[in-house]
């Protein structure tokens, strides 16, 4: 019998109305590269789904939840599986242009996925015809997925095993497909005794957990005491952390990988992360400036971190294995590269042990919470507001692959990517990569951000200064100012 993890489990038990626990991938397709110059049709799709179904567990399996959230619920195979419900089909109102796409996937990600069935569906979207640098006939696949079955890491190896290295149908991945391992459908008596051994076991496992982190613990708790109060962040009220609506908003701007690379050298032994949290704090900081609500203390993020033994590794597994840091992002510092060079030394403290240990403490323990009590807590969590006093917004960098992927002979043309939400943390920005580029999608709420293009403006503006500092002083004064363009969110201001 395969168990969801508590991990897992917990993206169930904080799902609501408004916060909705799914991911949406959307890929977008060029289909001039198919040979020939055929049309992909939907049906062809399908067929190529179909072809992949057992490459992943996830995809015909669904969820039995225990009488009571006595224990955490099952993944049984779906005895009335039929791909074709999990596949929709729909086509771009006039013009078909970028801002039609954004409003069509933001409505999409609103909507919840079938709980009763495998908890996932992907919508064919056609009619891209106004897309800068797409050729007309473009098409998209958002593929919904949700977070109880996935992390970042399997998701990448979900998208993966469905897409081709070429266009002549190659899979990107061995496809090489083991025995199916059997899940049927436990009893309730089946379900009864496990529940009754897991929930006997969960005070000896807490017990083990905290004795094991108990030297961690201490030493944390020691070095924070000896910690001066300059270095104490607190977490400053912002617009983003409200409770947040249905009603979701989405947009995205993509940036060559290049352009992030260049900015390293300027601060050595910073990351691709440390400069995409810099990008995010110099768009916060243009964002609430203009809107005069910049908090004098700095912003503080949300980072996941991939736990996953060997990094990247064993990302067939499905489910989740992650934790997190929060980390300042230095909203209140203007120049660019001192900015960044906070950034840097504030998240090299929280990989460290004094700052990791609570989120492999909290994981740890996760493991031995019994089900009925996560989900009293998780409602406990939702309904205190908590959240808002740990972090200001989410930020999430989930490197993809960096070669040419294709589908049906169609070259996938870009990545974008929608995240959940939660009540106290109305923003997050997703920077999945591919081929050389990433893209910075930004997922918040109508009521919170009414100008999410203006955002991303600032985003674009935020890597041309951070770009500009990194040039070497005389290339920096011979660099001419770029025009910056209006929107009706600015001109109204």
């Amino acid at each position: 019998m395969d168990q969801l993890s508590p991990q897992d489990a917990q993206f169930l038990y904080m799902q609501t109305g408004n916060n909705l626990t799914h991911v949406t991938s959307v890929m977008i397709y060029d289909p001039s590269t198919v040979p020939g110059g055929k049309t992909v049709r939907f049906k062809d799709i399908i067929a190529h789904v179909q072809e992949r179904l057992d490459v992943s567990p996830v995809l015909k399996r669904r969820l039995v939840r225990v009488p009571l959230e006595l224990d955490y619920p099952y993944w049984v195979e779906d005895e009335y599986f039929d791909l074709e419900y999990h596949m929709r089909h729909g086509r771009l109102p006039e013009p078909g242009d970028w801002r039609q796409l954004c409003i069509h996937m933001a409505r999409y990600h609103s909507q919840p996925l079938d709980m009763n069935r495998p908890l996932w569906e992907m919508f064919v979207v056609e009619g891209l015809d106004h897309i800068e640098g797409l050729p007309k006939g473009g098409y998209a696949i958002a593929t919904k997925i949700h977070h109880a079955a996935v992390d970042g890491a399997s998701l990448i190896r979900f998208f993966g095993s469905m897409g081709d290295k070429d266009n002549k149908g190659t899979p990107a991945l061995p496809l090489d497909i083991a025995e199916p391992t059997p899940s049927p459908q436990p009893s309730l008596l089946d379900m009864a005794r496990r529940a009754t051994v897991n929930n006997l076991r969960s005070p000896i496992g807490i017990s083990n957990a905290v004795m094991r982190a108990a030297p961690g613990v201490y030493k944390a708790l020691e070095q924070a005491l000896k910690s001066s109060k300059k270095e104490k962040h607190s977490v400053p009220a912002t617009r983003f952390n409200t409770n947040v609506s249905p009603h979701k908003m989405f947009d995205a701007t993509v940036f060559a990988l290049d352009d992030l690379k260049s900015v390293r050298p300027a601060v050595p032994g910073c990351t691709i992360n440390d400069v995409v949290l810099a990008i995010c704090s110099g768009a916060l900081r243009k964002y609430l400036k203009h809107h005069r609500e910049l908090p004098t203390e700095p912003l503080v993020a949300w980072v996941p971190i991939n736990a996953r033994p060997g990094g990247a590794s064993d990302t067939d597994a499905p489910g989740n294995n992650i934790a997190a840091m929060t980390t300042p992002i230095y909203t209140d510092i203007a120049d660019p590269l001192e900015r960044l060079q906070a950034i840097l030394d504030s998240t090299r403290q929280s990989k460290e042990a004094k700052s990791g240990v609570s989120a492999r403490l909290m994981t740890d323990l996760t493991q031995h919470i019994p089900a009925a009590t996560q989900v009293l807590a998780s409602r406990l969590i939702l309904q205190s507001g908590v959240t808002a006093k740990t972090c200001n917004l989410f930020v999430s960098n989930v490197p993809g692959p960096q070669v040419p992927q294709y589908m049906n002979g169609a070259l996938a043309w870009g990545n974008f990517g929608l995240a959940p939400l939660a009540d106290g943390m109305g923003l997050f920005i997703a920077t999945p990569s591919y081929d050389g580029k990433m893209s910075f999608n930004v997922i918040s709420t109508r009521e919170i951000m009414t100008d999410i293009s203006f955002f991303v403006e600032c985003l674009e503006e935020s890597l041309a200064e951070l770009k500009k500092a990194a040039l070497p002083p005389k290339k920096r004064a011979r660099k001419k100012p770029v025009a910056r363009k209006k929107t009706a969110a600015r001109k109204t201001k």
